[in-house]
């Protein structure tokens, strides 16, 4: 399992997918940066930059590219026959390499966003929302990872799930939060540290239920799934 582990970060860090990480986290810490030097009022700023860049983007698409990353291009280029032929189980590949995607999405994620707390409002403030990042990076890349194994097109479908269901329907359709990742996220870090700035619409119950559904339902999905591949790289 650590073999596998460590093949998976060598291989997620060693391409041009591990640049793509950096330019959202500079950008959050950035604008935060600049609103605090300029004595603006964390009202006017904090929900834009926080919720509407770190929530609503930062943390989800980072979670995309690395999620559907950590197995979507071995089962693109057929190298997860090799991995197959092995005497692994198939639970220790998934949970392998789920935990290098979670790791990696919840650093790149929960430091910004902590600096950006900070500058907005607390230390206190910074640590609630780094919390959240890491519950949302666990929901997160377990929904993409298994996207990756039940359809060769991870990315757009995570989009989908990112830009109308969380992004649209999300902000307008109160049934369709319930199944939010991002209002979980939200809710988690608006419970550990009340403010102005976040706006909570699903309850801290839902959150936590939710959130747990999603790391554990998809986890056990992917399992499954990927139990089915034949060692042709087809499922049956």
């Amino acid at each position: 399992m650590s073999t596998v582990a460590m093949i998976t970060a060598r291989g997620l860090f060693g391409r041009r997918r591990a640049l793509m990480l950096l330019p959202l986290p500079v950008l959050l810490i950035g604008l935060a940066a600049i609103c605090r030097a300029y004595d603006l009022e964390p009202n006017r700023w904090g929900a834009a930059v926080i919720v509407g860049l770190g929530c609503a983007v930062l943390l989800p698409v980072i979670a995309l590219i690395v999620g559907t990353g950590v197995l979507g291009s071995e089962v693109d280029d057929g190298t997860l026959v090799h991995i197959l032929t092995k005497p692994l189980a198939r639970r220790d590949i998934i949970l392998a390499k789920y935990a290098v995607a979670v790791a990696a999405t919840a650093v790149t994620t929960a430091i910004p966003l902590f600096v950006a707390g900070l500058l907005a409002d607390s230390a206190g403030f910074g640590g609630a929302l780094a919390l959240a990042a890491v519950v949302g990076s666990f929901a997160y890349t377990a929904l993409f990872l298994l996207l990756s194994l039940v359809t060769r097109r991870p990315v757009l479908l995570g989009l989908v799930y990112i830009l109308i269901w969380e992004g649209l329907l999300g902000r307008w359709v109160s049934g369709t939060r319930v199944l939010s990742i991002e209002q979980y996220v939200i809710t988690i870090a608006d419970k550990l540290q009340p403010t102005a700035i976040l706006d909570a619409r699903v309850g801290i119950t839902t959150a936590a239920v939710m959130s747990l559904l999603f790391v554990v339902g998809c986890t056990v999905f992917a399992i499954n799934r990927l139990g089915s591949f034949s060692l042709a790289g087809e499922t049956s």
